[in-house]
């Protein structure tokens, strides 16, 4: 998938994101070391669970935003290298920070429809 298919799926992500609004949200955060082997025991995790309350894209730093109730997430919009939907409710962004750094967020929605 090229970068412009990515960037319009993202969209389209982001354009429907109201509907998950008041769900129960999973963020886990991964980082490692090689884009072209995720090894999840050689990757460093972290879970969070919150109501999604509000989501936004900030133009200032370019960065995509998920808001709870004292939480607060942040994707990096230009560090973006892939984004999948792995399943109903479930996404995945990768992005890339330096030539031998990354970060995986994998984020759940518990959707009722």
């Amino acid at each position: 998938m090229n970068s412009e298919e990515i960037k319009l799926k993202i969209i389209t992500f982001f354009e429907s994101i109201e509907k998950y609004y008041g769900c129960k949200t999973e963020i886990t955060e991964g980082l490692f070391c090689d884009e072209q082997e995720l090894d999840a025991n050689l990757t460093t995790w972290n879970l969070s669970e919150f109501e999604l309350i509000r989501s936004a894209y900030r133009t200032n730093g370019g960065r995509f935003i998920f808001e709870g109730d004292k939480m607060y997430y942040e994707i990096s919009g230009e560090r973006i290298i892939d984004f999948k939907q792995p399943g109903r409710h479930k996404y995945e962004f990768i992005e890339q920070y330096s030539e031998t750094v990354f970060r995986i967020t994998k984020i759940r929605f518990h959707y009722k429809y």
